[in-house]
């Protein structure tokens, strides 16, 4: 899990650095840099959020199954790493040797922790009951392999051969997004809500038909612009917005009422979704090119970036120093991360991303406004992160040292 923190730290400050391009370039003080959006996104959500996911996965899997905790898997993370460093180098370029080799690299991963995960219920020989995240961890897996060939197939042409006679981007976008990160936050949902609560969730019932509303919801939503079926991208949105808000009234449903549970880490994991929301409900628009009411192109080129800076990276505000402060320091009563300075920061850069969108002549001074917010927000969240980060390596040399 260590090697993991690590990388996620080294990609947070990453991901600083190029928000902050953003907002400079928006404000015409830099230039644009090739790659630069695609970058941004993914040093989140490869580089951070799924650092984190690929390293603490096996280890819940294991502790719901009563398994002894998995030794690190170094060929997981050497692949995972190597892959991404490669696309980092080729996607700017637009070259098609480092971009192949580490979309295989990571497609690669991405397996091997398949068949660890799968591997652990056969090992336990039980199922860890309804309340245990393992399917949610397996199904979203599948769809980063989606995500990942398609993404990779951008640049090698792939898309023809795969199929697709939508718009390949999308399926990438979905794929990621609606399959794998979804899937994998209600895991944790189901996995953790009683540790950062102190309660367990509303309904323990409802969360295998969750599951399966999210799971076949994303599929109807990759599928819409992989065979161009809007009817499907209608169906996946409804089923996935339903199993969604379904999920956010179990956890909402103990806390009602009660003040001291209103946490900044929760208000960060609770609120990060109406950012999930808010694209979808421009979904029809960008579906079917209704310009005039709302722009359209506009709402196709940023809601990506509203939806990664408002939802995952929010999520991640508290999850993130929450598994550090656990798995890297050891401390069994870890509390979520963020405060309300950051959920106030970064809720309000979401609120001008989606301003640059709706107004026009104020569209790049917004867009940059959004960016430098991001940047404030994420600041204490990383400071946060290193204090921990530095905190656990001194642990680890006196531990060698004794």
């Amino acid at each position: 899990m260590i090697p993991y923190m690590i990388m996620a730290f080294l990609f947070l400050l990453a991901a600083i650095f190029a928000a902050l391009e953003a907002s400079f370039s928006s404000w015409h003080i830099l230039p644009w840099f090739n790659g630069m959006v695609w970058l941004r996104i993914h040093f989140i959500t490869i580089g951070v959020v799924t650092q984190i996911i690929f390293g603490v996965t096996p280890i819940l899997t294991a502790k719901y199954h009563d398994l002894p905790r998995p030794k690190m898997r170094w060929d997981i993370w050497a692949l995972l790493n190597v892959g991404f460093i490669l696309l980092l180098i080729g996607i700017p370029l637009v070259n098609k040797v480092p971009i192949i080799t580490g979309g295989t690299l990571i497609f690669s991963a991405t397996i091997l922790l398949f068949i660890q995960l799968a591997s652990m219920r056969a090992a336990s020989g039980k199922s860890g009951g309804p309340k245990n995240g393992r399917k949610f961890y397996i199904s979203g897996l599948f769809f980063l392999l989606i995500g990942i060939l398609v993404g990779t197939g951008f640049f090698t042409g792939w898309s023809g051969p795969l199929g697709i006679v939508g718009d390949a981007g999308e399926v990438h976008i979905h794929a990621n997004n609606w399959g794998f990160l979804s899937l994998i936050f209600a895991g944790l949902f189901v996995d953790l809500y009683e540790t950062w609560t102190k309660r367990p969730l509303a309904s323990q019932r409802a969360i295998t038909p969750i599951f399966w509303m999210i799971t076949l919801g994303a599929l109807a939503l990759v599928l819409s612009p992989w065979l161009n079926d809007k009817n499907l991208a209608i169906v996946g949105s409804v089923l996935h917005t339903s199993a969604t808000i379904w999920l956010l009234v179990l956890a909402i449903k103990p806390l009602w009422g009660d003040r001291a549970a209103w946490t900044p880490g929760i208000a960060h994991l609770l609120a990060s979704y109406f950012w999930l929301f808010a694209p979808l409900s421009m979904a029809p628009f960008v579906i079917f090119g209704i310009e005039g009411v709302m722009p359209a192109k506009a709402l196709e080129t940023t809601t990506p970036q509203a939806l990664i800076y408002g939802w995952v990276l929010q999520f991640g505000y508290a999850i993130i120093p929450y598994f550090y402060q656990r798995f890297f320091l050891g401390d069994e009563k870890a509390q979520l991360g963020g405060t309300w300075l950051t959920f106030a920061l970064v809720n309000l850069g979401s609120v001008f991303l989606w301003a640059s969108i709706l107004i026009e002549p104020l569209r790049s001074p917004l867009h940059g406004a959004a960016y430098m917010l991001w940047i404030l927000s994420l600041l204490p969240i990383t400071y946060d992160v290193w204090q921990k980060t530095k905190a656990g390596m001194v642990q680890a040399e006196r531990g060698v040292q004794n």
